[in-house]
Protein backbone atom coordinates (compact mmCIF):
# COMPACT_ATOMS: atom_id res chain seq x y z
CA UNK A 1 0.00 0.00 0.00
CA UNK A 2 1.65 3.28 -0.83
CA UNK A 3 2.46 6.02 1.74
CA UNK A 4 -0.86 7.92 2.15
CA UNK A 5 -0.26 12.36 2.06
CA UNK A 6 -2.61 13.75 4.56
CA UNK A 7 -5.80 15.18 3.55
CA UNK A 8 -5.01 15.34 0.12
CA UNK A 9 -1.89 17.51 0.12
CA UNK A 10 0.33 16.06 -1.95
CA UNK A 11 3.65 17.36 -3.28
CA UNK A 12 3.80 17.31 -7.01
CA UNK A 13 7.16 15.66 -7.24
CA UNK A 14 6.00 12.72 -5.12
CA UNK A 15 2.50 12.17 -7.18
CA UNK A 16 4.48 12.35 -10.44
CA UNK A 17 6.67 9.88 -9.16
CA UNK A 18 3.89 7.36 -8.24
CA UNK A 19 1.20 8.92 -10.27
CA UNK A 20 -0.86 9.89 -7.78
CA UNK A 21 -4.51 11.59 -7.43
CA UNK A 22 -5.16 14.04 -4.43
CA UNK A 23 -7.48 11.81 -1.89
CA UNK A 24 -8.47 12.68 1.45
CA UNK A 25 -8.69 9.19 3.44
CA UNK A 26 -11.31 9.02 5.68
CA UNK A 27 -10.92 5.74 7.19
CA UNK A 28 -7.63 4.00 8.43
CA UNK A 29 -6.96 0.41 9.01
CA UNK A 30 -6.47 -0.82 12.63
CA UNK A 31 -2.84 -1.16 12.32
CA UNK A 32 -2.11 1.60 10.14
CA UNK A 33 0.41 4.13 11.39
CA UNK A 34 0.14 8.08 11.07
CA UNK A 35 3.89 10.01 11.11
CA UNK A 36 4.09 13.41 11.43
CA UNK A 37 6.95 15.15 9.52
CA UNK A 38 8.81 18.29 10.27
CA UNK A 39 10.91 19.42 7.24
CA UNK A 40 13.23 22.17 8.54
CA UNK A 41 16.09 21.69 4.97
CA UNK A 42 16.80 24.63 3.58
CA UNK A 43 14.47 25.82 0.58
CA UNK A 44 16.82 24.34 -2.04
CA UNK A 45 17.01 21.14 -0.48
CA UNK A 46 13.23 21.31 0.63
CA UNK A 47 12.04 19.30 -1.73
CA UNK A 48 14.48 16.66 -2.09
CA UNK A 49 14.09 16.20 1.14
CA UNK A 50 10.56 15.30 1.06
CA UNK A 51 11.51 12.65 -1.54
CA UNK A 52 13.72 10.85 0.21
CA UNK A 53 11.73 10.48 2.97
CA UNK A 54 8.80 9.73 1.58
CA UNK A 55 11.16 7.20 -0.52
CA UNK A 56 12.84 5.60 2.38
CA UNK A 57 8.90 5.20 4.27
CA UNK A 58 7.20 3.73 1.34
CA UNK A 59 9.94 0.99 1.14
CA UNK A 60 10.23 0.33 4.42
CA UNK A 61 6.54 0.24 5.77
CA UNK A 62 5.75 -2.75 3.35
CA UNK A 63 2.19 -3.60 3.10
CA UNK A 64 1.51 -1.24 6.27
CA UNK A 65 -0.69 2.09 5.64
CA UNK A 66 1.44 5.23 7.02
CA UNK A 67 -0.62 7.71 6.87
CA UNK A 68 1.71 10.86 7.21
CA UNK A 69 1.62 15.02 7.44
CA UNK A 70 3.97 17.58 6.55
CA UNK A 71 5.23 20.55 8.95
CA UNK A 72 7.79 22.92 9.07
CA UNK A 73 8.99 24.96 12.42
CA UNK A 74 8.24 28.86 11.96
CA UNK A 75 11.64 31.16 12.01
CA UNK A 76 13.53 28.61 9.43
CA UNK A 77 14.60 31.48 7.32
CA UNK A 78 12.87 30.88 3.75
CA UNK A 79 12.63 32.48 0.33
CA UNK A 80 9.22 33.58 -1.24
CA UNK A 81 9.50 30.30 -3.12
CA UNK A 82 10.04 28.28 0.04
CA UNK A 83 7.38 30.01 1.85
CA UNK A 84 4.87 29.41 -1.26
CA UNK A 85 5.85 25.56 -1.34
CA UNK A 86 5.21 25.58 2.59
CA UNK A 87 2.07 27.38 2.40
CA UNK A 88 0.52 24.70 -0.84
CA UNK A 89 1.76 21.39 1.08
CA UNK A 90 2.62 21.98 4.81
CA UNK A 91 0.09 21.84 7.64
CA UNK A 92 0.59 24.83 10.52
CA UNK A 93 2.61 23.54 13.47
CA UNK A 94 -0.64 24.87 15.53
CA UNK A 95 -2.32 21.30 13.69
CA UNK A 96 0.25 19.29 15.08
CA UNK A 97 -0.67 19.81 19.51
CA UNK A 98 -3.90 18.17 19.42
CA UNK A 99 -2.99 15.85 16.31
CA UNK A 100 -2.64 11.60 17.06
CA UNK A 101 0.78 10.72 15.94
CA UNK A 102 2.65 8.17 16.99
CA UNK A 103 5.72 8.56 14.97
CA UNK A 104 7.35 12.00 14.40
CA UNK A 105 10.63 12.67 12.19
CA UNK A 106 12.58 16.24 12.14
CA UNK A 107 14.74 17.35 10.17
CA UNK A 108 17.60 19.96 10.88
CA UNK A 109 18.38 23.09 8.75
CA UNK A 110 21.93 25.06 8.19
CA UNK A 111 22.62 26.87 11.49
CA UNK A 112 23.13 30.78 11.74
CA UNK A 113 24.24 30.87 14.79
CA UNK A 114 27.14 29.17 16.88
CA UNK A 115 24.92 28.70 19.56
CA UNK A 116 21.77 26.86 18.84
CA UNK A 117 19.73 28.25 21.44
CA UNK A 118 19.61 31.57 19.56
CA UNK A 119 18.28 30.50 16.52
CA UNK A 120 14.98 32.33 15.62
CA UNK A 121 13.25 28.57 15.83
CA UNK A 122 14.84 27.57 19.24
CA UNK A 123 11.86 27.89 21.48
CA UNK A 124 9.67 26.42 18.93
CA UNK A 125 11.52 23.70 18.14
CA UNK A 126 11.97 22.89 22.07
CA UNK A 127 8.31 22.86 22.56
CA UNK A 128 7.87 20.28 19.54
CA UNK A 129 10.50 18.12 21.57
CA UNK A 130 8.68 18.63 24.92
CA UNK A 131 5.60 17.79 23.29
CA UNK A 132 7.00 14.67 21.60
CA UNK A 133 7.72 12.92 24.74
CA UNK A 134 4.31 12.38 25.75
CA UNK A 135 2.54 11.90 22.50
CA UNK A 136 4.37 10.43 20.27
CA UNK A 137 5.68 6.57 20.56
CA UNK A 138 9.07 7.46 19.05
CA UNK A 139 10.81 10.48 17.72
CA UNK A 140 13.86 10.77 15.24
CA UNK A 141 15.99 13.19 15.19
CA UNK A 142 18.18 13.92 12.10
CA UNK A 143 21.12 15.97 12.44
CA UNK A 144 21.00 19.44 13.86
CA UNK A 145 17.91 18.21 15.13
CA UNK A 146 19.49 15.35 16.69
CA UNK A 147 22.01 18.04 18.40
CA UNK A 148 19.27 20.48 19.30
CA UNK A 149 17.41 17.69 21.16
CA UNK A 150 20.20 16.53 23.41
CA UNK A 151 21.24 20.02 24.16
CA UNK A 152 17.61 20.53 25.21
CA UNK A 153 16.87 17.78 27.37
CA UNK A 154 20.53 17.01 29.21
CA UNK A 155 22.71 20.22 28.40
CA UNK A 156 24.80 18.21 25.77
CA UNK A 157 27.11 20.74 23.96
CA UNK A 158 28.11 20.02 19.93
CA UNK A 159 32.15 20.04 19.78
CA UNK A 160 33.16 22.20 16.34
CA UNK A 161 35.22 19.61 14.10
CA UNK A 162 38.17 21.14 12.02
CA UNK A 163 36.55 19.92 8.33
CA UNK A 164 33.23 18.82 7.53
CA UNK A 165 32.11 15.38 8.34
CA UNK A 166 31.58 14.73 4.46
CA UNK A 167 30.88 11.33 2.96
CA UNK A 168 29.44 7.97 3.26
CA UNK A 169 31.06 6.09 6.43
CA UNK A 170 31.35 2.34 7.30
CA UNK A 171 30.24 1.91 11.41
CA UNK A 172 30.36 -0.91 13.65
CA UNK A 173 27.06 -1.95 15.76
CA UNK A 174 28.51 -1.15 19.57
CA UNK A 175 25.11 -2.19 21.10
CA UNK A 176 22.38 -4.85 21.02
CA UNK A 177 18.68 -2.74 19.72
CA UNK A 178 15.70 -3.53 18.26
CA UNK A 179 16.45 -1.07 15.72
CA UNK A 180 19.42 -2.29 14.54
CA UNK A 181 18.46 -6.13 14.34
CA UNK A 182 18.83 -7.85 10.96
CA UNK A 183 21.36 -4.91 9.86
CA UNK A 184 24.72 -6.79 9.65
CA UNK A 185 27.75 -6.43 11.25
CA UNK A 186 28.66 -2.74 9.95
CA UNK A 187 26.55 0.08 8.17
CA UNK A 188 27.08 2.41 5.76
CA UNK A 189 25.64 6.02 6.05
CA UNK A 190 25.96 9.31 4.46
CA UNK A 191 26.76 12.29 7.09
CA UNK A 192 27.22 16.16 6.07
CA UNK A 193 27.97 18.23 9.66
CA UNK A 194 30.78 20.50 11.16
CA UNK A 195 29.79 19.33 14.13
CA UNK A 196 29.21 16.46 16.37
CA UNK A 197 28.07 14.97 19.79
CA UNK A 198 30.61 12.62 21.33
CA UNK A 199 29.77 9.05 22.87
CA UNK A 200 31.35 9.65 26.38
CA UNK A 201 28.98 13.05 26.66
CA UNK A 202 26.17 11.22 25.68
CA UNK A 203 26.83 7.97 27.96
CA UNK A 204 27.30 9.95 31.13
CA UNK A 205 23.52 11.17 30.21
CA UNK A 206 21.80 7.55 29.41
CA UNK A 207 22.30 7.36 25.46
CA UNK A 208 23.10 4.25 24.44
CA UNK A 209 25.30 4.36 21.56
CA UNK A 210 24.59 2.03 18.44
CA UNK A 211 26.93 2.84 15.90
CA UNK A 212 29.96 4.24 15.57
CA UNK A 213 33.70 3.97 14.42
CA UNK A 214 36.94 5.84 14.54
CA UNK A 215 36.64 7.89 11.30
CA UNK A 216 32.84 8.39 11.55
CA UNK A 217 32.11 9.45 14.85
CA UNK A 218 29.04 8.40 16.63
CA UNK A 219 26.28 7.34 14.06
CA UNK A 220 22.75 6.69 15.85
CA UNK A 221 21.94 6.52 19.53
CA UNK A 222 18.72 6.23 21.86
CA UNK A 223 17.38 6.97 24.65
CA UNK A 224 13.61 6.68 26.32
CA UNK A 225 12.28 10.27 27.17
CA UNK A 226 9.05 9.81 29.26
CA UNK A 227 6.44 7.82 26.78
CA UNK A 228 8.92 8.51 23.57
CA UNK A 229 11.50 6.40 22.14
CA UNK A 230 13.81 9.36 21.43
CA UNK A 231 16.14 7.85 18.34
CA UNK A 232 19.07 10.25 16.91
CA UNK A 233 20.80 9.94 13.59
CA UNK A 234 24.18 12.44 13.24
CA UNK A 235 24.06 11.31 9.68
CA UNK A 236 21.32 11.29 7.08
CA UNK A 237 20.10 7.93 6.20
CA UNK A 238 17.28 9.20 4.17
CA UNK A 239 20.05 10.42 1.51
CA UNK A 240 19.32 10.39 -2.21
CA UNK A 241 22.39 9.03 -4.56
CA UNK A 242 23.31 12.56 -5.74
CA UNK A 243 22.64 14.22 -2.29
CA UNK A 244 25.77 14.34 -1.38
CA UNK A 245 27.21 15.55 -5.07
CA UNK A 246 24.85 18.59 -5.08
CA UNK A 247 25.79 19.83 -1.65
CA UNK A 248 29.54 19.47 -2.67
CA UNK A 249 28.93 21.64 -5.71
CA UNK A 250 27.13 24.13 -3.84
CA UNK A 251 30.22 24.11 -1.63
CA UNK A 252 32.46 24.96 -4.12
CA UNK A 253 29.89 27.38 -5.65
CA UNK A 254 30.37 28.96 -2.16
CA UNK A 255 34.18 28.95 -2.44
CA UNK A 256 34.02 30.71 -6.44
CA UNK A 257 31.84 33.14 -4.74
CA UNK A 258 34.21 34.31 -1.92
CA UNK A 259 31.54 33.31 0.30
CA UNK A 260 34.01 30.57 2.03
CA UNK A 261 37.87 30.59 2.50
CA UNK A 262 38.60 27.39 2.01
CA UNK A 263 37.55 24.97 -1.25
CA UNK A 264 35.86 21.76 0.13
CA UNK A 265 37.35 18.36 0.94
CA UNK A 266 35.55 15.91 -1.29
CA UNK A 267 32.87 13.56 0.38
CA UNK A 268 35.07 10.38 1.91
CA UNK A 269 33.82 7.15 0.37
CA UNK A 270 31.81 8.40 -2.27
CA UNK A 271 33.49 8.80 -5.74
CA UNK A 272 35.01 5.68 -7.66
CA UNK A 273 38.38 6.01 -8.37
CA UNK A 274 37.81 8.13 -12.54
CA UNK A 275 35.46 10.33 -10.52
CA UNK A 276 37.70 10.97 -7.84
CA UNK A 277 40.39 12.05 -10.84
CA UNK A 278 37.82 14.28 -12.03
CA UNK A 279 37.21 16.20 -9.24
CA UNK A 280 40.82 16.53 -8.18
CA UNK A 281 41.19 17.95 -11.93
CA UNK A 282 38.26 20.34 -11.21
CA UNK A 283 39.67 21.28 -7.97
CA UNK A 284 43.73 22.52 -9.49
CA UNK A 285 41.73 24.50 -11.69
CA UNK A 286 39.37 26.31 -9.46
CA UNK A 287 42.48 27.08 -7.05
CA UNK A 288 44.11 29.01 -9.93
CA UNK A 289 41.68 30.70 -11.40
CA UNK A 290 38.89 31.56 -8.74
CA UNK A 291 36.08 32.63 -11.17
CA UNK A 292 32.20 31.57 -10.16
CA UNK A 293 32.14 31.26 -13.99
CA UNK A 294 34.12 28.12 -13.66
CA UNK A 295 31.08 26.37 -12.05
CA UNK A 296 29.80 25.77 -15.82
CA UNK A 297 33.16 23.31 -16.46
CA UNK A 298 31.90 21.41 -13.43
CA UNK A 299 31.96 17.46 -14.25
CA UNK A 300 28.44 17.02 -13.00
CA UNK A 301 26.81 15.00 -15.95
CA UNK A 302 30.15 11.97 -15.77
CA UNK A 303 29.78 11.96 -11.49
CA UNK A 304 25.97 11.53 -11.16
CA UNK A 305 26.30 8.72 -13.92
CA UNK A 306 29.00 6.68 -11.66
CA UNK A 307 27.06 7.14 -8.21
CA UNK A 308 25.45 4.60 -6.29
CA UNK A 309 23.14 4.24 -3.03
CA UNK A 310 25.66 1.87 -1.05
CA UNK A 311 23.86 2.84 2.31
CA UNK A 312 20.33 1.28 0.59
CA UNK A 313 19.93 -1.77 2.97
CA UNK A 314 20.89 -0.31 5.99
CA UNK A 315 18.88 2.77 5.97
CA UNK A 316 15.53 0.37 4.79
CA UNK A 317 16.90 -2.08 7.80
CA UNK A 318 16.77 0.53 10.31
CA UNK A 319 13.70 2.67 9.18
CA UNK A 320 11.48 -0.89 8.91
CA UNK A 321 13.02 -2.05 12.02
CA UNK A 322 11.29 1.48 13.28
CA UNK A 323 8.18 1.04 11.94
CA UNK A 324 7.98 -2.45 13.37
CA UNK A 325 8.49 -0.33 17.13
CA UNK A 326 6.12 1.95 16.10
CA UNK A 327 3.51 -0.62 15.40
CA UNK A 328 4.59 -3.10 18.49
CA UNK A 329 4.29 -0.63 21.26
CA UNK A 330 0.77 1.03 19.53
CA UNK A 331 -0.83 -2.47 19.49
CA UNK A 332 0.86 -3.00 22.65
CA UNK A 333 2.00 -6.66 21.52
CA UNK A 334 5.31 -7.94 23.20
CA UNK A 335 7.87 -9.34 20.74
CA UNK A 336 9.57 -6.80 18.57
CA UNK A 337 10.72 -9.55 16.00
CA UNK A 338 7.15 -11.19 15.48
CA UNK A 339 6.22 -7.90 14.27
CA UNK A 340 8.98 -6.91 12.29
CA UNK A 341 9.17 -10.26 10.34
CA UNK A 342 6.41 -9.42 7.30
CA UNK A 343 8.62 -6.23 6.88
CA UNK A 344 11.59 -8.27 5.36
CA UNK A 345 9.41 -10.38 3.56
CA UNK A 346 7.80 -7.37 1.87
CA UNK A 347 11.13 -6.37 1.36
CA UNK A 348 12.83 -9.83 0.12
CA UNK A 349 9.71 -9.39 -2.47
CA UNK A 350 10.18 -5.94 -3.61
CA UNK A 351 14.31 -7.06 -4.20
CA UNK A 352 13.23 -9.81 -6.64
CA UNK A 353 10.87 -7.35 -8.83
CA UNK A 354 13.78 -4.82 -9.01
Amino acid sequence: MPLIIEDGRVPSGWAEKRNLRPQIAKERHPGSLNLALINNMPDAALEDTELQFFELLDIASGDVPVFIKLYSLTGVPRTDRGQRRLNSFYSSIDELWNSPVDGLIMTGTEPRQPDLRNEPYWALLTEVLDWAESNTVSTVLSCLAAHAGVLHSDGIERCRLSDKQFGVFEFAKTACHQLSDGTGGRLRFPHSRWNEVRADALIACGYLVLTQSAEGGVDSFVKKKKRSLFVHFQGHPEYGAQTLLKEYRRDIKRFLKLERESYPSKPTGYFDEVSAQLVAEFRDVALSDRREELMEGFPEAALSSTLEKTWHSSATAIYRNWLGYLIAKKSDMPGFSAMTAPFAIVERKRSAVR
